[in-house]
């Protein structure tokens, strides 16, 4: 069983939770996911079963899109409703005040990454220096916020709902955070639930419950992808019969004998490589200066 099953991923639940669901379901023991959701966040997670495991480290680097709620009014040392709260205020702000305020967060912004993340200083990751009570100094990464709008904000509860398309690494948690030192009222992320991510959107999901239901009927195998969805952005060739052969074997193939010939490729631009009947071979890595296309990962079993 090879391919891309897309879950939803239900609150509370970490994504190994969900791997370990699936694997269970599918009687696939070589699976993974790729874009680790926090336990807190619903949405897309893509779950990676049979070959499509090897595709772990070279997924494209697809933006991810969210819907976020916030409040107003209060802080706490996560950015988030689940964390301990710290010192609230009193000041409200209007709906105006909010669109105005989140004029400072499109396009390419600088973040300072939380305490609470997964990210590593000096070896350790944050949360755990975090959980220690320790906060150590973070340099500020350079994100892109293409969309962010306010899809609704009511000024009696100080609550309102994002969303957001935004480049990896993009704190949303951080974004809300700095919203709520702008307004000067302090602002937490209330909820988080991921609506695209790796080319994949909530309409390509299935909730855990429905692949429970699909497992027992027997139907499970229906929903999963074909591994080459996850490459969906890359160009794409058909070799001949002899080309597939090499390709497969693990030889280089003659970028003139292909249809790159014409239609050329950039220098390390990434192919995907299917034979005559479409099946799908593998990915291959234009070298302009040897005019061969390299393997960089074969898909054949």
């Amino acid at each position: 069983m090879n391919g891309v099953i897309i879950i939803n991923k239900p609150q509370k639940f970490t994504s190994f939770d969900v791997v370990a669901v699936i694997r269970k379901l599918t009687g696939q023991r070589k699976i993974g996911h790729t874009g680790t959701l926090d336990p807190n966040a619903t949405g897309v997670l893509p779950i990676l079963l049979g070959n499509a495991t090897k595709a772990q480290d070279i997924v494209p680097n697809h933006d991810k899109s969210y819907t976020a709620k916030f409040r107003l009014g209060m802080t706490t040392d996560t950015l988030d409703i689940w964390g301990a709260v710290t010192p609230q205020s009193d000041k409200t702000a209007t709906e105006a005040d909010v669109l105005s305020a989140l004029e400072n967060f499109r396009g390419e912004i600088e973040q300072l990454p939380p305490m609470y993340s997964a990210i590593k200083v000096n070896g350790q990751r944050l949360y755990d220096l975090a959980r220690q009570g320790k906060e150590v100094e973070r340099k500020p990464r350079k994100v892109t916020v293409y969309r962010l709008e306010l899809k609704d904000f009511d000024e009696e509860s100080q609550s309102g709902t994002l969303n957001i398309s935004c480049s990896k690494g993009t704190y949303i948690r951080t974004i809300i955070d700095d919203l709520g030192k702008i307004l000067k009222t302090g602002a937490v992320m209330t909820a988080l639930c991921r609506t695209a991510a790796c080319g994949y959107n909530l309409a390509d999901s299935i909730t855990l419950e429905t692949a429970r239901e699909l497992a027992e009927k027997g139907e499970i195998s229906e929903h999963i992808m074909r591994t080459e969805t996850l490459f969906a952005s890359y160009r794409k060739i058909y070799v001949s019969d002899a080309q597939a052969k090499r390709f497969s074997n693990g030889g280089e193939l003659d970028m003139l004998r292909t249809a790159l010939a014409k239609a050329k490729a950039q220098d390390k631009e990434i192919i995907r490589v299917s034979d005559r009947q479409g099946k799908f071979l593998g990915l291959g890595i234009a070298d302009n200066e040897s005019g061969q296309l390299k393997i960089l990962k074969l898909f054949l079993n």
